[in-house]
């Protein structure tokens, strides 16, 4: 086997390809050769830094890491739609094709068989069956759904590159058999699919959190005697309390991670106050 070197790896798969015939198939794969072919050769990428396996219904390009990537990123975006376009408005229903395509980046090695070895292929392959990409693609009439890793969105698409445009991307969890994997999507996030990460978005607020004042229970009333002055306010709802985003339930005789002023006690006997 070969040392791992340094590659750009670039997946392009066909969608509902196994629905079609053997013919309809035939002429699928060498339009998806085609498009590859052109989209790289619009990117400045040479036939010379370029390793290809086929995969009957999508293909696979290892690409030199010296190429730019930058350069690939806006042919996908731009040459590689137009392909589309100009193919499909004149392709019967059943020869129609629409891609989803992956760029990640990562160390590959060749073994002695040909084959290709390398985590972070591994990798790129699991975004490009996962579901939410597939789910994607329905929505997209340009018929390219495209998602790069996360080392290629935080080395070239977050500077917001001429004709890759950072705000196109949206941060996601592609869910695969081996568990969880976050990448960037171009375009429209499906419902539901969206990665807010660390950042806290699209959370539920909880109550008394914000800077809105405790939400009110029953009738209007604030849980805990709101309107009382500087006290501590404590809003319990359904479920159990929570304290700064932290859950607390059974017995809890310690607080961390947060800070909490006024007098406060939990727990004591029936008719005490909070």
């Amino acid at each position: 086997m070969t040392d791992p070197v340094s590659r750009t790896i670039l997946l392009l798969d066909i969608e509902k390809y196994s629905d079609r015939d053997d013919v309809a198939q035939a002429v699928l794969r060498r339009k998806l050769y085609d498009i590859a072919d052109r989209t790289l050769e619009a990117a400045g990428i040479e036939e010379t830094l370029r390793l290809r396996a086929d995969r009957g219904d999508s293909v696979m390009e290892l690409i030199d890491a010296g190429a730019s990537v930058r350069a690939l990123l806006r042919a996908l975006l731009t040459e590689l739609p137009a392909q589309l376009h100009e193919y499909n408005r004149m392709a019967s229903s059943t020869a129609q094709i629409r891609l989803r395509g992956v760029v990640a980046s990562g160390y590959v090695a060749v073994d002695g068989h040909g084959g290709w070895v390398g985590s972070d292929l591994n990798d790129a392959c699991r975004l490009l069956d996962a579901q939410l990409l597939r789910e994607a693609l329905r929505g997209r009439p340009d018929g390219l759904a495209l998602c790069v890793s996360e080392g290629v969105h935080a080395g070239i698409v977050r500077h917001d590159h001429a004709g890759v445009r950072a705000a196109d991307f949206h941060p996601v969890t592609m869910t695969g058999k081996n568990g969880p994997l976050r990448a960037w999507l171009h375009g429209p996030v499906p419902p539901g699919g969206e990665d807010h990460g660390d950042t806290g978005a699209g959370e539920a607020p909880v109550p008394g959190s914000s800077g809105d004042g405790p939400a009110p229970g029953p009738q209007g009333a604030v849980p805990g005697g709101a309107g009382t002055g500087g006290g501590s306010v404590f809003n319990f709802g359904s479920g159990g309390p929570r304290f700064g985003g932290s859950l607390v339930g059974g017995d809890q005789h310690g607080v961390s991670g947060g800070r909490v002023t006024g007098d406060v006690r939990l727990g004591g006997t029936a008719g005490e106050g909070v």
